[in-house]
């Protein structure tokens, strides 16, 4: 497996970035290993809160969280995933798959023998997150669920052909054409269609340079970012042979009922029916990519019950930017700790 690691100058002076980094290796699955970075911080001995990010950001996005979740005591964790900040970046996009993805954070999860959890999970995250969860539900304390959810195939089965063809023929946008095609309102839009696919196929086909930092503008994202902040979620990526990861990941979702981890998600799905411990979800207000994907755990998971649920605004696809403080109050609320 063909390796990238993104140089530690790209790292220094980011804006509200202070943190030391830490580093363990995996299993890269072909008798390799690759290095996840992750921060750790606050006391040891303290109830452990971590963070995981989605696509195309990294722990950068936590920046807000972290000092005020150190202040009530908590141990922070907020890893890189492979393919994203300054972890590992294999540069082949076949590299990246959804299994692959849990079983590299599954041995960081073990490795660093991690328990008592509060996870807070978002978009990737929670396709990632959710998985572990299911996997070693006795780590885990507490889930805040936002923006996120864990798809299994919901294109039914008749519609993938057509969908497949269809997806064939659609133009690839331009980055500036992403929001109002998720919003339904981009006027050569196919119906029928999912937007999201635009983005799959944005990601995977456009010419374009992927840069985080611009993406997170440009998506449905109610804080604009300063320039500094920009060159901070995009300084892992020196130039496109970085960005494999970012891109393939789009591609990873299983919204086909044929495609991987289909059945392997339907599993995790039994395991988070059981899960009676807190369960809180805080979804945007403003993100039409996953806007009503709290339903169905707010009707399947027990430990949904009986807890205060709250929309988080205003705000888009990336609430840790949006509304830091709200979501800091959503673990605080779900761990008693006022």
């Amino acid at each position: 497996m063909q390796v990238k690691r993104t140089p530690d100058h790209r790292f220094e002076n980011l804006p509200g970035y202070p943190f030391r980094p830490n580093y363990l290796e995996v299993d890269d699955t072909e008798g390799g290993k690759l290095r996840i970075h992750y921060l750790d911080e606050g006391a040891h001995d303290g109830d452990v809160v971590l963070l995981l990010h989605g696509q195309p950001v990294w722990s950068y996005l936590y920046r807000h969280m972290i000092p005020t979740l150190v202040e009530a005591g908590f141990r922070v964790i907020a890893p890189d995933l492979v393919g994203f900040g300054r972890s590992d970046k294999p540069v082949h996009s076949e590299d990246y798959t959804y299994a692959r993805h849990v079983i590299w954070m599954s041995d960081w999860l073990t490795q660093l023998d991690l328990s008592g959890i509060t996870v807070f999970l978002q978009d990737w995250g929670s396709l990632i997150g959710l998985r572990l969860v299911a996997a070693f539900p006795e780590r885990f304390a507490a889930v805040v669920l936002s923006n996120g959810g864990l798809p299994t195939g919901p294109i039914p089965a008749e519609f993938v052909g057509p969908a497949r063809d269809a997806y064939k023929t659609l133009p690839t946008l331009k980055a500036a054409e992403l929001e109002p095609c998720f919003r339904g309102t981009y006027e050569g839009g196919t119906p029928g269609i999912p937007s999201f696919l635009y983005w799959r196929k944005f990601c995977a086909e456009s010419q374009e340079i992927l840069r985080p930092g611009n993406v997170i503008d440009l998506i449905v994202n109610e804080v604009s970012l300063t320039e500094g902040e920009k060159a901070a979620f995009n300084a892992p990526y020196p130039d496109e042979s970085y960005v494999a990861g970012a891109r393939r990941f789009p591609s990873l979702v299983p919204l086909f009922a044929d495609e991987p981890e289909v059945a392997e998600n339907k599993a995790a799905w039994e395991v988070l029916k059981q899960f009676d411990k807190p369960f809180l979800c805080a979804f945007a207000d403003d993100d039409p990519v996953t806007a009503g994907g709290d339903r169905d755990f707010l009707d399947m998971v027990p430990g949904c019950k009986g807890l205060d649920h709250r929309t988080i605004g205003p705000s888009g696809h990336f609430p840790q930017q949006d509304q830091p403080e709200q979501c800091v109050k959503a673990i605080l609320d779900i761990t008693s700790r006022e």
